[in-house]
């Protein structure tokens, strides 16, 4: 029994330590934007930023401090523009000693998040022909360059924008070149480079049909045939018996 519990509590802290392993090598970002692309141009944009990267990036009118309130309808409004609406506006957080914040947009059109200024340093394209899909966007210079004071940067923070894609990618340009869960893709800045200016290109080219509505084609073709063999041989049994019983 003391030799089962001694294994049992290994076993435990190993786990444990491998999960504290797992959470600290967790990449985070300073500023992230991560977008949820349907085939009809619809989208959802959620970004999780700090609030010293709303205003060196965005030129949000927020106070960077990090005893400030912030004012979540504020937050509400700087991301509000015509047929993009503003889903949800988290409760600040901290880390690092500065705060952050969650804002999600939902949007019929990806190509209108151009027009929000949040999202204003960025170029949005879908466009569909000969079976395929092609999303494009180019993220420019930030609205401004200065750094709020007592941020607390080092430069070497992490900006990224990361795309779920809804169908089978035939092409992308994402730096990694890695798929990851299947569909989804990532690109990558430092802090550093971003409130330098360098553009951010990203090119991805996939199937005009979703996985899902794939996956149900050839289910339904699968479950199709496997009808058409059951009466086939449903109609051989029934003929050979009439054949017997002629004779």
């Amino acid at each position: 029994m003391r030799l089962r519990a001694a294994a049992l509590a290994a076993i435990v802290g190993i786990l444990a330590l491998s999960a504290c392993s797992r959470a600290g090598l967790a990449r985070q970002y300073e500023y992230e934007e991560e977008l949820f692309l349907s085939l009809d141009g619809s989208a959802d944009l959620v970004v999780n930023a700090s609030v010293p990267a709303l205003v060196a990036l965005r030129g949000l009118p927020f106070d960077p401090s990090a005893t400030a309130r912030l004012d979540r309808d504020e937050v509400r409004d700087a991301f509000a523009a015509p047929g993009v609406e503003v889903v949800r506006v988290s409760r600040p957080w901290r880390r690092s000693g500065r705060r952050y914040v969650q804002v999600r947009v939902s949007t019929s059109d990806v190509r209108t998040l151009g027009r929000v200024a949040p999202f204003a340093w960025s170029r949005y394209d879908f466009t569909r022909a000969g079976g395929h899909a092609t999303y494009r966007q180019v993220m420019g210079p930030p609205a401004r360059a200065d750094v709020p004071a007592g941020a607390g940067w080092t430069g070497s923070e992490m900006v990224a924008v990361r795309l779920h894609v809804p169908s089978q990618i035939r092409y992308h340009n994402a730096p990694t070149r890695e798929i990851q869960r299947g569909n989804i893709l990532a690109w990558e800045q430092t802090l550093s480079d971003r409130l330098a200016g360098r553009t951010l290109d990203i090119e991805v080219r996939m199937d005009a049909q979703s996985i899902l509505a794939r996956t149900m084609l050839v289910f339904g073709v699968s479950v199709g045939a496997a009808l058409l063999l059951l009466a086939a041989i449903i109609w051989w049994v029934v003929r050979t018996g009439r054949a017997r019983a002629v004779r």
